[in-house]
């Protein structure tokens, strides 16, 4: 049997149930009853000891134990079964209960920090017998009955009322009786005492307040069950027994135990309720033992009639008076007929229980004892006792005041005669008067019972002041009132002077509430006079009347003023001889604590009262407080006067009164030597005296009236006005010396301190620096200038902003309060020390708040004071211990937040102020770790306040009336600032006070942490502990964390701390460490995503938010650390759409699951798809915004308004602009105020509404704001959370298919919500970055998939996501795009990046060139079936096309403005989307609506720009990266013959021309430096730069050329132009001497526009040109030619070997490969440009050979490195590359073939050839081995593929080369060997070479036809080539057929074999070879 686990989850259900209301709790009670039957039949019974547990105990050492919950046997130590033997002798337990209570407590000792086990244990067994009478109460509690209800269902009640009958049957009432005499904390702290059992202060307090709650709880268990039902006799008579036996504690009252059973007798005799007519009435009297048992009467009446004395008569006397009243009222019931022979004999019983002083036992045992005023009951039962006396027996309440009548004769006869009056009196009636004030001005939970005296016989609302009643008849009232209202009436007729002062302290308590006051206050009017105009007539009035009052005090200020000593003299001090008498001076404060009471409830009596002009009650009490009356009197005159100042009229006009007449003398009178006034009283009278009435009053009365008004002009004409000597008086006389004065009353230091520190709060609370209160402003006075008073506020700052004597007292003060509280021993004025203590805080909390506006209005102002931060005067040394630890002080207050909840919340909130200072923070580490008790204390202090039960979060401000509910808000509130001080220190640099108090390494490096649970190795309770067991409660079951949906805001930041210590580089490993293997953390909250807090979206957002982001955090490290089944884990509970079968709690299987089997029997195949985990977190995620509409003002300016409202605006803690409400309320009421007229008077309520309205309005927009930010931030986070998943986590983890249906279904849902009406705007953005992101996903996920191979997939798809979900997509994307209107354009950006992604996906992937395309028919292509790409791209663009010029307007407005990004992928789209485009729609739309010439003319405009690039310094890329982008998109235009045209219309070349930056080439020279190089490598170098923008260009001429060459000539004529007016530019490229790959891919280009159009015919279709233009055109193409020829010279001799190697070695590790491939390609293209252009040329000339222009001088030496390079090239350089090329075409045959085997069979490739193929695509050595075999394989695939095309290239490239130089070769053999003439043949006989050189240079190279030169071309040629020999060219016919052999002319058929027939130009090379042969075979001439 354990004592405690089950007993404290017993009365968690129970709690559940009865108090909470939890869904399925009663279910769980019934179980847990039926379970703990036992332990309730025989309450608080222990299970025994024996032989057999205690030897089992005895080997657990040796042997072990087997424990509940852990497997096998454990082995104990020895000193813990010494310690349960202990234990079970210490409280009679079996050793087996104790030994598990013992373990219980080792398990719970860091909840108790500073205890050792065994003390934990004994408070363990206490607390499971606390849990049982609790749990017992409750149940009773929950009864159905005659005097409560709990609302509860009747299920629960039934239960509850079933299972308490029972026991109630057993014997319940003897056993709790048995309990509450045997248990006492006396008897049972010396059991422990002597077994060492009790440990430090706190300890003791701890186990002695379970042990009174225990008795508390049982004695309460029989009142609740008597309020409810009734007990049997037997009970009955043994509680009476019980009662017998009772005594009084020392001051003669009743303990809270005896008060509970006393009023348990007080129910079982009642019989009121009978009277209230309820419908179950009859009910109720058949179960009334009264009724229906006549034994049960005769017993009672015979015990309480004749039964011995009671220890306690008084409490006889209580029962015998509530027995007679029982009996009387039920004498006058039908049904009593049976029991007349007992109620008979109620009088004599009264009698008997008056003669007791039965009043007299109530007022000082009932009223005075402590339990009283905590039960509500006990006062409703107290009423009605003292009610039905005065209403069921009148005769007896009339005999006592005849008595009373007669006793006063005789006293006043005896004060005649002198002698003492008779000893005999009874004073019966003034108790009874004396019972009632008493009892009602407890004002018993604002029920205002004592209504029931006051009857209504006229309209409470009606009354006009002169006492005329307009009222009309209210309904009858009740008997019983008619009774009571008669008794206070007729009470004070003709009353006798003994009575006076009890009848006024009736009147006093039954006046305490707003209605009886007012009630009273007309009766004391009705009293008076009727005409009182004449003194005498006023005499002649009631004594109890305000008339009567009034008119006495008017006399004795009339006689006492007379004595008024001058002020000069030493009389003062002693009283005049006619003074007042004591009898006079009880009468006098007994009528006026009647006023105050009545002023202070009821507003129309102080201002009736006021204004009255005969009474002037405030003048009256003025001037007494001048005459010399005792200070108790004058006390309460100032407490009167006090409550007339609750009203703001009085209180103004009261200030002024109390200045005039100097009570505290403000204004000194010349020559006057002493002070006077209150000064006088407190430090000579009150001082001598020790006691302090008159101090206490007067701080009473100031606090009162600062509260309603602080006029500013106090005091003008005498002395500078203001508040200033009163506070001066406060502090110095009052607030400083208290501590050394004298008190009688030890209690009175502490009232004291609190009243004066309570004016000092609310001064300081008002106050609002302003800049004026920081110049010296001076006041005229009696003609001299001095210097005015500042304001309170900053007279009290001032003081807390130095090292003052104000501030070491609050200091001291609160380090004197916690030594107090430490010694948790109760002692005199404890309440009011607490209190000092929590303004002492306030003052520094409020100090604190405004030092920084303080602080800085003060540095402006530049005045000569000084003021220090206070955070830095409380690092100040503490003149009492000598240390810093005034902090250290304050946050010890935590330690005591069970008590003081209060101290600790403002304890809190100091500590969050300071938090913020870094500085301070790593000396604070220091202070709390210095003392390592007291680092203990405070620690444990944090996390008791954090782990406290009772906090509740509440809606903004309850009903504060509620003390239960403003405490635990306070707790809740005291939690909040814990948290954000953490979370305000983690963000400072270690060591900082959240890291200590969350628990890690200080004194090591903070990463070193190792976290536990609490108690293992060790390790203290921490905050983190605290935190995360606050979010855990409640997360393993379904309904998930309480904290979430209870504390919504606390759970918030809870969730924030844990973030905070993952992000943190220092905390994240250890925090994550442990939350992943101790707690579950992150999985156990995650499965409970989303949070609906229904009322509090903001709050439920913010969690999820922390939440999502912690997450991502985790899935990064676990991949990163290969921790791959928690990434498995988490992966699967955000992705997964099948249903996981949630977790159950005990018991809690739900209703889904069974429907969810029915299901699945009814349908086979259906498998219940749940929503992912990700979309229902973005579901919770509301879109929509509502903004306030606008303000609707009558009054005030809106635009005034709105820029007011912008100036209150400030950024919030949480980094949202909000307006601050109270300045802005502050600005428009000042505003308001400042208004001055009639009108405006009369105006006034309507602008205050106005104001309110704008208020209103305001919080509106702030509440907007947090909303439309607590929504950012949750989609930023699920933003992080979902690019984490997808890009962070190893891909395999999710397989393809699924990450496409995850991503498909994430877009579509993001697009649903963003594009649905009411979507807020400034959520866009985030919802574009994370489509951007998925969309990258969901191309690179299909495009790695098409990558693996699977081509074969059923056509119903593109890969595994349908083709109509991609649609869907596309679809979306677009309204996206179109949605954004014209702003949002860099949210475009990212859409047109997402566009791009997704048309990628249509997009072929590059398929190998197998030569073999001319295979197949034209027909069979044309009939082929289209594949999936082409589907989809037609599919696409015809969805782009149905958006119509709508979105081709948008996209195009984009790429010609706004920014750099936005446009550049705006013209990628474009690019994209022309690409697609056959039908040219948009280019269509292009030109038509003038686009294309915009972004054509906008070139010229980028000409600066780019020109600033080429500087030596690195610039911004920007202007080049959006050139580039131009040019792309212009260059996509020109590649359609219509484009092209549409380009050179609007002027495209012209443009180009114009532009300067081609003429900038940078020098090229290695070996200097230009500028700074980026290091880097980022910003290439200006020749790079250079290259960039050249390239771009020349590759777009050349496409315009090959675009409109078939149509006209006009293309070739313009870029013609651009050639030669950058002719200096390109001549210098071509004569390049370094040939890098850059340069040769310049050369490439440059040589192929130069092909096209540096020709003759160009000039021909050209313009006009005339005589000098002309000759200096042909002069520019010559050179051009030139140029060319001497580069082919280069190329295909002299540096081929060289360009070659240097390829082979510049190549860096990194691209290999590609570095040779392009350089190959680079040079094959320019060589086959180059001949290209000379077979043009050759075309050109003319078409027959003999008229040809010659290229290449008859020769035939063949060009090595070390020959010059001639300026004409000879025949043998051709002869040379077609050798070569020859060559290199079989070379890259070869490789080809080899390559597409490889990829044929690239599944058997072994593993290294494998790696090998990668390697060209991986950067770095070890990247290989990182990828999974499926990346390897389509990388390697694609390296293939790339490999197979360009050899592909490479071959069609060589075999144009081919078939070029053979054309020119058989050009030139024709015309050497056919047409040409040789010279004079002895030219021929100096062959030598610079003869012959000089001879060839006449060769007209640039020989035109007839058109240009003008004369006839014979005698051109004849000219030119009469040098050549006939032995040249005999020699050039040898030297060409022994080149041009076999072999070669093999090797050449074979070309066109393999090659040039399967691309279908058949036999062209076939037939130049015969040629070619055929001329060589001509015989020599």
């Amino acid at each position: 049997l354990a004592l405690w686990g089950p007993m404290k989850e017993l009365w968690e259900t129970v709690e559940g149930a009865v108090w909470r209301r939890q869904p399925e709790s009663v279910h769980l009670l019934d179980l847990q009853l039926k379970k703990h039957k036992a332990q309730f039949l025989s309450l608080f019974k222990n299970p025994p000891k024996s032989l057999e547990q205690r030897e089992k105990v005895r080997k657990a050492s040796t042997e072990g134990i087997s424990i509940q919950g852990q497997q096998g046997a454990r082995l104990l130590p020895e000193q813990l079964l010494a310690e349960a033997f202990i234990l079970s002798d210490l409280f009679d337990i079996g050793e087996l209960a104790a030994l598990e209570l013992l373990l219980a407590g080792e398990h719970q000792q860091p909840y108790f920090p500073g205890l050792t086990r065994g003390l934990v244990a004994v408070l363990l067994y206490w607390d499971g017998k606390r849990c049982v009478a609790n749990s017992l109460r409750s149940l009773i509690q929950s009864r159905h009955g005659k005097t409560f209800t709990l609302d509860l269902s009747s299920e629960l009640v039934t239960l509850a009322t079933r299972f308490t009958d029972e026991l109630m049957s057993q014997g319940l009432t003897r056993r709790i009786l048995t309990l509450v005499s045997e248990i006492s904390v006396t008897r049972e702290f010396e059991r422990l005492q002597k077994e060492r059992g009790l440990g430090n202060e706190k300890h003791r307090k701890e186990v002695a307040d379970l042990i009174k709650e225990c008795r508390q709880s049982l004695a309460e268990c029989l009142f609740c069950w008597t309020c409810q039902s009734s007990l049997g006799k037997d009970d009955t008579l043994a509680l009476i027994g019980y009662l017998e036996t009772v005594t009084a504690e020392a001051d003669g009252s009743l303990d809270s135990v005896n008060m509970a059973l006393l009023m348990a007798l007080l129910y079982c005799l009642d019989v009121t309720f009978l009277e209230q007519g309820s419908e179950d009435r009859d009910d109720m009297l058949q179960t009334l033992p009264l009724l229906t048992e006549k034994q049960y009467v005769s017993a009672v009446h015979r015990r309480l009639v004749d039964g011995q004395p009671w220890k306690l008569p008084g409490l006889q006397a209580v029962a015998r008076m509530a027995w007679a009243l029982a009996l009387r009222a039920l004498s006058q019931l039908p049904q009593a007929a049976a029991l007349v022979e007992f109620t008979e004999g109620d009088e004599s019983l009264a009698d008997q229980a008056l003669l007791d002083g039965v009043f007299l036992f109530l007022t000082e045992g009932v009223l005075a004892s402590e339990g009283f005023a905590q039960e509500e009951f006990y006062a409703r039962r107290l009423h009605s006792l003292i009610t039905d006396f005065l209403s069921l027996m009148p005769m007896k309440v009339k005999h006592l005041r005849n008595r009373a009548d007669e006793d006063a004769r005789l006293v006043h006869m005896a004060l005649q005669m002198g002698s003492e009056p008779p000893a005999s009196l009874r004073r019966d009636l003034d108790h009874l008067m004396i019972l009632i004030g008493e009892f009602y001005s407890k004002g018993s939970f604002g029920l205002e019972l004592a209504l029931d005296y006051w009857c209504p016989s006229e309209s409470v609302h009606h009354t006009s002041l002169t006492g005329s009643y307009l009222g009309v008849a209210l309904q009858r009232p009740p008997h019983k009132q008619v009774v009571l209202s008669k008794f206070v009436r007729q009470m004070g007729d003709l009353l006798p002077p003994t009575l006076y002062i009890p009848y006024l302290r009736m009147l006093k308590g039954l006046a305490n509430g707003p209605q009886c006051a007012h009630y009273c206050f007309s009766l004391l009017k009705v009293n008076g006079a009727p005409h009182g105009n004449n003194l005498q007539g006023a005499v002649t009035s009631s004594p109890v009347s305000w008339e009567h009052f009034f008119h006495s005090l008017m006399l004795y200020h009339e006689n006492l003023r007379r004595d008024l000593p001058s002020a000069d003299s030493s009389h003062y001090r002693h009283p005049p001889l006619r003074g007042i008498t004591q009898r006079e001076l009880d009468g006098l404060s007994a009528f006026l604590q009647l006023l105050t009471t009545i002023v202070t409830w009821s507003e129309n009596a102080r201002l009736a009262l006021c204004e009255h002009p005969q009474w002037t009650p405030v003048v009256v009490m003025l001037g007494l407080l001048q005459c010399s009356v005792q200070p108790i009197l004058k006390a309460e005159l100032l407490r009167c006067l006090a409550a007339f100042a609750k009203s703001p009229e009085i209180a103004a006009s009261l200030w002024q009164s109390i200045e005039y007449t100097q009570i505290l003398q403000t204004v000194k009178a010349p020559g006057q030597r002493q002070a006077a006034g209150i000064e006088v009283e407190l430090n000579e009278i009150e001082s001598s005296c020790e006691e302090y009435p008159l101090t206490r009053a007067f701080c009473h009365l100031i606090s009162t009236l600062v509260e309603s008004a602080l006029p500013v002009n106090l005091g003008a004409g005498l002395r500078p006005p203001g508040f200033e000597p009163y506070l001066a008086f406060l502090r110095d006389a009052v607030f400083l010396p208290f501590p050394t004065r004298a008190y009688r009353r030890a209690a009175e230091k502490w009232e004291v301190a609190e009243a004066v520190l309570e004016v000092f709060h609310k001064l300081l609370r008002d106050y609002e620096p302003q800049p004026s209160d920081f110049v010296q402003e001076m006041v005229e006075l009696q003609g001299e200038q001095v210097p005015s008073y500042k304001p309170p506020g900053y007279s009290l700052m001032f003081h807390l902003l130095n090292d003052s004597p104000m501030l070491s007292l609050c200091l001291n003060l609160l380090e004197e309060g916690v030594r107090q509280l430490d010694t948790y021993a109760p002692f005199p004025g404890k309440k009011h020390l607490e209190g000092s203590v929590l303004h002492c805080l306030c003052l520094l909390d409020l100090a604190l708040q405004k030092q920084l506006v303080f602080m800085d209005l003060l540095r402006e102002s530049q005045a000569s004071l000084l003021a220090s931060p206070l955070e830095q005067l409380l690092q100040g040394i503490s003149p009492q211990s000598r240390r810093a630890d005034h902090i250290v002080n304050i946050a010890r207050y935590l330690y005591h937040s069970t008590s003081n909840p209060e101290v600790a919340f403002q304890s809190a909130k100091i500590l969050r102020h300071i938090a913020r200072y870094p500085n301070i923070q790593s000396r604070l580490v220091g202070d709390f770790m210095h003392d390592q008790a007291v680092s203990e204390k405070l620690m444990a202090g944090f996390v008791e306040c954090l782990d406290n039960e009772e906090a509740e979060e509440g809606i903004e401000k309850v009903d504060e009336s509620e003390l239960e509910k403003r405490v635990a808000r306070i707790r809740h509130e005291t939690q909040i600032h814990i948290l954000n001080l953490l979370i305000t220190s983690l963000e400072l640099k270690a060591p900082n006070l959240a890291l200590y108090l969350l628990g890690y390494e200080l004194k090591k490096a903070v990463s070193t942490t190792n976290l536990q649970d609490p108690g293992v190795l060790g390790c203290p309770r921490s905050c983190l502990h605290a935190i995360l067991s606050l979010l855990q409660r409640g997360s393993e079951r379904r309904s998930g964390p309480v904290l979430t949906r209870q504390s919504p805001h606390l759970a918030e930041l809870c969730y924030q701390v844990i973030y905070l210590l993952c992000a943190c580089s220092d905390t994240s490993g250890p925090t994550m460490r442990y939350l992943r293997t101790s707690q579950d953390f992150l999985y156990s909250h995650l499965q409970h995503l989303p949070f609906v807090i229904p009322g509090n979206e903001i709050a439920g957002l913010s969690q999820m938010s922390w939440l999502m982001k912690t997450a991502a955090i985790e899935l990064r490290v676990t991949s990163l650390n290969r921790q791959r089944s928690h990434t498995q884990r988490l992966l699967n509970l955000l992705l997964d759409d099948q249903p996981h079968s949630q977790l159950t709690a005990d018991g809690e299987t739900g209703m889904e699951e069974e429907t969810r089997s029915v299901s699945g029997f009814l349908h086979f195949d259906t498998v219940s798809k749940v929503r992912r985990k990700l979309l229902s977190v973005l579901d919770a995620i509301s879109f929509s915004q509502e903004v306030p509409e606008l303000l609707q003002l009558d009054f005030f300016e809106r635009a005034q308004i709105e820029q007011v409202i912008a100036n209150c605006e400030h950024v919030s803690e949480h980094g949202h602009t909000v307006c601050n409400v109270k300045l802005l309320h502050r600005v428009l009421v000042a505003e308001v105020n400042a208004l001055q007229g009639v009108a405006a008077i009369g105006q006034r309520p309507l602008l205050m509404e106005e104001v309110n309205s704008i208020l209103q309005q305001v919080v509106e927009r702030n509440r907007v704001r947090r909303s439309l930010s607590a929504k950012r931030h949750a989609l930023q986070s699920w933003r992080a959370l979902v690019e984490t998943v997808l890009t962070a986590c190893p891909s395999d983890l999710i397989p393809a298919d699924s990450r496409q249906l995850i991503i498909r279904d994430l877009l579509l849902d993001l697009h649903d919500k963003v594009l649905s009406e009411d979507a807020a705007g400034e959520l866009m953005p985030i919802v574009a970055g994370v489509v951007f992101t998925l969309m990258v996903h969901l191309s690179q996920s299909i495009l790695s998939e098409q990558g693996v191979g699977l081509e074969g997939k059923a056509s119903s798809g593109f890969a595994s996501i349908a083709n109509s979900a991609l649609h869907l997509i596309l679809r979306k994307l677009l309204d996206f795009i179109l949605c954004t209107g014209g702003g949002f354009q860099r949210l475009r950006a990212h859409l047109y990046g997402s566009l791009l992604y997704y048309l990628q996906i249509a997009q072929k992937p590059e398929e190998p060139d197998m030569l073999q395309t001319g295979g197949s028919s034209m027909w069979e292509r044309l009939t082929a079936p289209e594949d999936n790409f082409s589907k989809l791209q037609r599919e696409n663009l015809a969805i782009i096309e149905s958006y119509g010029t709508a979105l081709m307007e948008v996209v195009c407005r984009d790429a010609c403005d706004g920014h750099e990004i936005g446009r550049m992928l705006a013209l990628a789209v474009l690019d994209r989307i022309l690409s697609i485009d056959r039908q040219c729609q948009w280019l269509l739309y292009m030109c038509n609506s003038g686009y294309l010439c915009v972004l054509v003319e906008s070139l010229r405009q980028d000409d600066s720009a780019l020109q600033a690039l080429l500087g030596p310094q690195p610039p911004l890329l920007k202007p080049l990266y959006i050139y580039e982008s131009k040019m792309a998109l212009l260059t996509r235009v020109a590649k359609t013959g219509q484009g092209a045209v549409e380009l050179l219309r609007c002027g495209l070349v012209s443009q180009l021309v114009e532009c300067q930056v081609y003429d900038m080439l940078p020098e090229s020279d290695p070996h200097r430096v230009f500028g700074q190089r980026d290091p880097t490598g980022f910003i290439p170098s200006p020749l790079d730069r250079y290259r960039q923008i050249l390239l771009p260009a020349l590759r777009l001429l050349q496409v315009i050329l090959t675009s409109t060459s078939t149509q006209h000539q006009q293309g070739a004529t313009q870029v013609l132009q651009w050639l030669i007016v950058h002719s200096d530019t390109i001549q210098s490229i071509l004569r390049c001497q370094e040939l890098s790959m850059s340069s040769l891919q310049e050369l490439s280009l440059l040589t192929g526009i130069i092909s096209k159009t540096a020709l003759p015919g160009t000039l021909e279709t050209g313009q006009d040109f005339q005589g000098s233009a002309l000759v200096e055109l042909q002069g520019h193409i010559g050179r051009f030619q030139r140029q060319c020829l001497s580069l082919l010279g280069r190329l295909a001799g002299s540096e081929r070997a060289r360009l070659l190697k240097l390829a082979e070695e510049s190549s860096s590790p990194r691209d290999p490969a590609d570095r040779r491939e392009e350089m190959e390609v680079a040079m094959q293209q320019i060589c086959a440009n180059v001949m290209e252009y000379c077979q043009k040329l050759l075309l050109q000339s003319s078409a027959q050979a003999q008229f040809s222009v010659c290229l290449f001088s008859p020769s035939v030496a063949e060009p090595g490195p070390s020959a010059p390079c001639s300026r004409v090239p000879s025949l043998g350089l051709v002869l040379f590359l077609l050798k070569n090329s020859a060559a290199d075409f079989f070379r890259f045959h070869q490789s080809h073939r080899q390559s597409l085997d490889k990829l044929q069979g690239l599944e058997q490739l072994p593993p290294e050839e494998l790696k090998e193929l990668c390697q060209a695509q991986v950067s770095g050595s070890g990247g290989v081995d990182k990828i999974s075999s499926v990346q390897r394989s389509v990388l390697a695939k694609r390296w293939l593929v790339q490999l197979i095309n360009n050899r592909a290239k490479l071959l069609s490239l060589c075999s144009y080369i081919i078939e070029t130089c053979l054309f020119v070769l058989w050009r030139h053999l024709e015309y050497y060997l056919l047409y040409c003439t040789p010279s004079d043949p002895k030219d021929s006989l100096l062959p030598n070479v610079s003869t012959y050189r000089n001879l060839f240079q006449m060769v007209p190279f640039t020989c035109c036809p007839d058109s240009f030169s003008g004369q006839s071309s014979g005698v051109a040629r004849s000219l030119g080539l009469s040098r050549v020999s006939q032995q040249d060219l005999e020699q050039l016919q040898t030297d060409v057929s022994v080149y041009f052999g076999e072999s070669l002319q093999r090797k050449l058929l074979d070309v066109e074999g393999l090659y040039s027939q399967v691309r279908s130009r058949y036999t062209f090379i076939q037939a130049l070879v015969r040629r070619i042969r055929g001329l060589l075979r001509l015989p020599k001439s």
